[in-house]
């Protein structure tokens, strides 16, 4: 595939446009779907029977989306982007159909993973379309725009989903994107069709297997972790001994195939390497805080829950924020590092601050301290991708480009694995007896917990707070490990 043409500023915006409705909607359908689909998940738990089994409605799509990144990074490199972001989307499409139709929890599951599938195809190939129809100081222009998109997305979905659950069930949480899927399918039709490489492509079969234990294994274990129960933890380390052995196979397969889905000389590209380590820290921690977050204000600072959505919108506005001042940085001055440094330095800062004052900070403040965190980790979105494309150049643009979107996928469940063990743990360490009756307290729902005496509401909310205290030390660390590897990065222009 040969490299994107010098355009001119006109001409960039121009190709842009012409990409814009089709990458638009392959990045917004993925990144609404784990919010819109969480708000739910009562209701189809409650309607399948499967209430000790529905996490495994987001865990399912997560495992396929993050299997699906690198393969189909490497299959747009090798047949075009424009033929397999339709794929996605025929994917994505009858994912959401047959678990709009579903009749039972088994039919469900199988959905998730092929609409899970679909999501990772498009995500991955909609950020692969941008480092070929642009040059790289373009894109990190353009891509802030798309990461407003993303974040506006992931704030809509709860709101959407608990409209059209209350007023139209469940199953319209799936049924409602079926038109925009449409549209992006016929859409992706007016790109241009680019050919393929031209070189003799052989799949690798083994490599994708080994992969897809690995993956598989490891969120398995991590879902163990959070169990917090010895039983839970022996079945843990034999998913993670088995992940391990996966892995190691995975790296012996790798070095010797032609045809390579994850090639390895590239991966250890010291700037790829490198992003990839920050994508997952920031993804990790950014995940665990959207998904923590509602609990604590609910359980711990006693907001009402129709003003928990409310006070979390500016998480929103922030992480776009930053994206767009950073792509517009990036695209005038070349530096393309120096943003991100600097950001997720001051997200450590203040993520350390929450940890020793976050219970004395006045509510009213809290939701813009907020903003200013996720405003930080804005700064790296738009950045990384470019900074990995241009590493890796033309030829293994969509691998490149699927090594970040893999190991933000991992990082979602890592992070959040880690981060929520933290939290549960640190309060069962303090007591015991409370934070199991917490568990089961929540496994009653809403209700269950607003019907609680107020002393013993009182004391579960001061156990928690000591976990979420514990929580946000875990989050400044894994962040400093994230902007250590922003200043290290050893590729600063573009």
């Amino acid at each position: 595939m040969s490299t994107p043409p010098a355009f001119s500023r006109e001409e960039a915006r121009r190709s842009f446009l012409r990409a814009f409705p089709t990458i638009a909607v392959a990045i917004f359908l993925p990144a609404i779907d784990s919010t819109i689909t969480a708000t739910a998940l009562p209701a189809i738990a409650a309607d399948l029977g499967v209430v000790d089994r529905i996490s495994w409605v987001v865990v399912a799509y997560l495992i396929a989306a993050t299997i699906a990144a690198p393969i189909f990074g490497r299959l747009g490199d090798a047949f075009g982007r424009r033929r397999m972001l339709l794929v996605g989307f025929a994917l994505q499409g009858a994912g959401m159909l047959a678990g709009g139709l579903a009749p039972n929890f088994e039919t469900m599951l199988a959905a998730r993973l092929v609409q899970g599938f679909g999501g990772g195809a498009l995500l991955t190939l909609a950020m692969a379309l941008i480092g070929e129809s642009l040059p790289p100081r373009e894109r990190g222009r353009y891509q802030g725009y798309l990461v407003a998109c993303f974040m506006s997305a992931s704030a809509t979905g709860p709101l959407a989903g608990g409209w059209l659950t209350d007023q139209f069930g469940w199953p319209w949480v799936f049924l409602a994107g079926l038109p925009l899927v449409a549209f992006g399918a016929v859409a992706a039709f007016k790109l241009p069709l680019r050919p393929p490489s031209g070189a003799r492509f052989r799949f690798d079969m083994p490599g994708t297997l080994l992969f897809a234990g690995f993956v598989v294994t490891l969120v398995l274990m991590l879902d163990r972790i959070q169990a917090l129960r010895w039983d839970a933890a022996v079945l843990a380390a034999v998913f993670g001994a088995v992940s391990l052995a996966a892995l190691v196979a995975l790296f012996f397969v790798e070095r010797r195939v032609n045809d390579p889905l994850l090639p390895l000389p590239l991966l250890g590209h010291p700037a790829i390497w490198r992003l990839c380590v920050l994508s997952a820290c920031v993804q990790g921690v950014l995940v665990a805080l959207i998904s923590f977050l509602p609990l604590y204000l609910y359980a711990v600072r006693d907001v009402p829950l129709a003003t928990v959505g409310m006070l979390l919108l500016p998480m929103s506005v922030g992480g776009g924020t930053g994206a767009l001042l950073s792509g517009q940085f990036m695209a005038r001055t070349g530096r393309n590092m120096l943003l991100p440094s600097i950001g997720l330095t001051m997200a450590t800062v203040i993520l350390s601050m929450l940890a020793i004052w976050g219970a004395d900070i006045p509510l009213a403040w809290l939701p813009w301290v907020l903003m200013l965190v996720s405003f930080s980790f804005g700064t790296s979105f738009p950045v990384v991708q470019t900074t990995v494309q241009v590493a890796a150049g033309a030829q293994q643009l969509g691998v490149a480009t699927a090594s970040v979107q893999f190991m933000r996928n991992l990082g979602s469940a890592v992070g959040t694995a880690v981060l929520g063990t933290l939290i549960f743990g640190a309060f069962a360490v303090i007591d015991a007896a409370l934070a199991e009756r917490f568990a089961t307290v929540l496994r009653g729902g809403r209700e269950a917990l607003a019907a609680l005496p107020p002393e013993e509401r009182m004391a579960m909310a001061s156990g928690l707070s000591d976990g979420y205290r514990v929580m946000f030390v875990g989050a400044a660390v894994i962040m400093g490990l994230g902007a250590v590897m922003a200043w290290r990065t050893p590729l600063r222009r573009v």
